[in-house]
């Protein structure tokens, strides 16, 4: 029998989890429904599509692709054959070493994000910056930040590293 006591969250900290896990769950699913509605892809997609195409060279290993999207191996290959069945994407095994495998971004690919990154990023705008001031949008980046560092400060998501 364990004598340890949770820490119980008192009420301000139980309204502010509540807060924060509806938006976990909602904005995903709007980012989602926005982007299948004008693109016909998923989020999950244009978030492959999108890390390729600021990549170097559009290519990324696999591997580095799934930390990317944080998803796993499998998921990233169920996905990524999808897209390449759309002409968006093409793997090769990775020249400087025949054990990994390198997603492309094909040039079919680079002009889907075109297409489709002008309505994303107003939707981003309308749901996440445009309700907030500017500084609020430096707290919830700054609480971002916090959170991710503590789940691991070498995540996969860009622009974040030398904070």
């Amino acid at each position: 029998m364990s004598t340890y006591e949770p820490r119980w969250l008192d009420t301000e900290e139980q309204t502010t989890w509540t807060a924060l896990a509806g938006l976990l769950m909602q904005l995903p699913a709007a980012l989602d429904a926005q982007l299948q509605r004008d693109a016909g892809i998923s989020h999950f997609e244009y978030q492959v599509l999108a890390g390729l195409s600021v990549a170097p060279e559009r290519t990324l290993r696999m591997s580095v692709l799934a930390e990317f999207a944080v998803a796993s191996l499998s998921r990233l290959s169920h996905t990524v054959k999808r897209l390449e069945k759309q002409g968006w994407i093409r793997r090769t095994p990775d020249p400087s070493d025949g054990r990994y495998t390198l997603a492309i971004l094909t040039d079919a690919g680079w002009d889907k994000v075109v297409a489709t990154a002008p309505g994303h990023v107003a939707e981003v705008r309308r749901l996440v910056f445009d309700p907030l001031t500017k500084v609020q949008q430096r707290h919830l980046r700054e609480t971002g930040r916090r959170i991710t560092d503590v789940i691991g400060p070498d995540g996969p998501c860009p622009g974040t590293g030398g904070r």
